[in-house]
Parts: structure tokens; sequence; C-alpha cells
């Protein structure tokens, strides 16, 4: 079953349960679906849907946008709404790829580079555009970036 079906069928089913919290994020997720399908139908009328991999980048944004929130909110003292947002990212993270662990990423990051053959600071982006390709959504690439670079720099 594809993301979007499993989407949709979460759906009906919190309707069916009355889990208003679930239904509330899933309800999130499909308008930012939505948005991100108007966004990319454009001044031509195209209709094409979003790939697999475009749902994973909204769903990853969601998961980032989330994180930061409930930091701050923990910062401020709002424990109640920190904790909300975690319970919808564990809604939302249900329906991204697993995340590697630290040595699958050490190994993927090393793998990419050796199948690059990259050996200078100047293949970053080129490494990482292959890691976002073969990885999306099941690593944090915010902590991988000085990962890479410290791994070209020796």
């Amino acid at each position: 079953m594809d993301l979007r079906a499993r989407l949709q069928a979460a759906t009906k089913d919190a309707m069916k349960a009355r889990d208003s919290a679930r239904l509330s994020t899933l309800r999130l997720i499909g308008a930012a679906v939505k948005d991100r399908e108007i966004a990319a139908r454009g001044d031509d009328g195209d209709n094409s849907e979003l790939t697999e991999m475009d749902l994973i980048a909204i769903l990853s944004k969601m998961v980032k946008q989330r994180m930061e929130s409930a930091k701050a909110y923990e910062e401020g003292g709002r424990l109640e709404l920190a904790q909300k947002e975690m319970d919808e990212i564990g809604v939302i993270q249900e329906f991204l790829p697993r995340q590697l662990n630290e040595a699958e990423t050490v190994s993927a990051v090393d793998a990419v580079i050796d199948d690059l053959g990259a050996s200078s600071i100047r293949d970053m982006g080129r490494v990482m555009a292959e890691l976002r390709a073969r990885h999306a959504g099941q690593m944090d690439f915010g902590s991988v970036g000085p990962m890479v670079k410290a791994r070209l720099l020796h």
C-alpha cells in the first residue's frame, strides 16, 4: 500500500475510533499534501501527483517543525503544548521510513563517499545529494552534514 493510501486509511480509522488528537494530526498532513499539490500545479494546470519522495519530504518537514516548536514550548515552560507537539510527531513518524541508527548512518555515509570517489570538501554537495536520494526520510541531514564534512577533511 502506498503512502497516500496508508494516510487515507489511517484517517478513516481515526474517524471511526473517534480519536480526535490523531485525526487532527492526520488532517494536518492531508492539508499539507493538498497545499503542496496546489503549489505544484502552477499556472499550466498540470495535475501530476506528488511522488512518494515528495510525501516523505513533506512529512519530514512537519516533524522538523514540530521538534522546533516543542523545544520552544519547553524553554517557555509550556509543557502541555510541548507534549502535544511530541504526540503529533509520533503520529507523523508512523508514515516515515524507519530512521537509521548511528552505525547505519555512518555506514551509509562511508558507502556514498566510496561510491562517488569523494576525496575533498568540494565533493560535499554531491555526497549530500546522493545521501538524500538514497536515504530520504531515514536520517537527520542536519547532523549528517558535519559527519560528511569531518570524513572528507581527513
